[in-house]
């Protein structure tokens, strides 16, 4: 998953919730409070340890992730490495509007296939998205942000929110993988077919979304890297574009970043949308094919 930014505003003004990763955008609906023990890795050397913890970027209120090994790195570790700083997270709205619209206005009704609009109608509901004048990656943000939104799920009740909260108090440094316009990028230079075939395929499965989304948080949840694997691959593999951009390249560039870091001693917590760490094309399973040692902690 990727962090987008929270509270994305709209032109009109209106504060949003959480984006995540355009094919994982749609929200599921607020459940009990559960405790949640997501998985957590360790590559170290002699001076240097690095966790790395997949998170959900919203969840719940309620939602019991930080204790058992979690809590423990937070403990241990000097400095929190998120996707984007807490600095470059307050300017992703701004990032957002300055290159979510369209050169010239299309309405959506002529982007979209029937099935599909009626999806996007049915997330826009009374209250339009404004998404004729909108890039199609950024009608996709605006979509999960509205459905996240009716769920009652909270970028506030998210991982790196709770992580961020907790270095800060303990006095720790607080880091980015990423630049707010830098992620963005990713969507924003993403060839047209694949924005639109990305739009297309959320729309024409909004109907089925929620338990897409309520599975992927119920892996997340019980530290099954498989199930969450496979629900991420599931959709991401049909745009291959997607794939590459959003994750993969993205995970290189983050295994080159944990190579580079294990040259300087002391204790990082790395915390990352739990989509980049599962899978072949993960950050541990690259760092492992690269000879390190990656230990599964939780």
């Amino acid at each position: 998953m990727t962090q987008i930014g929270t509270d994305i505003p709209t032109r009109r003004g209106r504060r949003l919730a959480a984006a995540l990763l355009p094919l994982l955008l749609i929200a599921c609906q607020a459940e009990p409070a559960v405790e949640a023990r997501p998985a957590m890795w360790l590559v170290a050397d002699d001076d240097t340890r690095i966790y790395m913890l997949g998170t959900m970027h919203a969840l719940p209120a309620g939602t019991d992730w930080d204790e058992g090994q979690v809590a423990a790195a937070i403990g241990k570790a000097d400095e929190l490495m998120l996707e984007l700083s807490p600095e470059q997270l307050a300017d992703a709205g701004m990032v957002f509007q300055e290159l979510a619209p369209r050169v010239a206005p299309l309405a959506m009704r002529a982007r979209l296939p029937a099935k599909a609009f009626a999806g996007y109608r049915a997330i826009e509901g009374d209250e339009p998205l404004g998404g004729d004048g909108l890039d199609d990656w950024a009608v996709l943000v605006l979509m999960g942000q509205r459905v996240a939104a009716r769920a009652e799920l909270s970028s506030a009740d998210g991982v790196e929110a709770g992580l961020t909260t907790a270095f800060r108090h303990a006095g720790k440094p607080v880091r980015g993988l990423e630049s707010a316009k830098a992620q963005l990028m990713l969507f924003e230079t993403l060839d047209p077919a694949t924005q639109r075939a990305l739009l297309v395929r959320a729309a024409a499965n909004a109907d089925r979304a929620e338990r897409d989304v309520i599975a992927m948080a119920a892996a997340w949840s019980r530290g099954d890297v498989d199930a969450l694997a496979k629900i991420v691959n599931e959709d991401v593999d049909r745009v291959p574009a997607a794939r590459k951009a959003l994750l993969t390249d993205r995970n290189r560039r983050w295994t080159a970043w944990v190579e580079q870091r294990l040259n300087r001693p002391g204790t990082v917590l790395m915390a990352v949308g739990a989509g980049h760490l599962v899978g072949d094309d993960g950050v541990p399973a690259m760092l492992a094919a690269e000879g390190y040692q990656v230990v599964r902690v939780q």
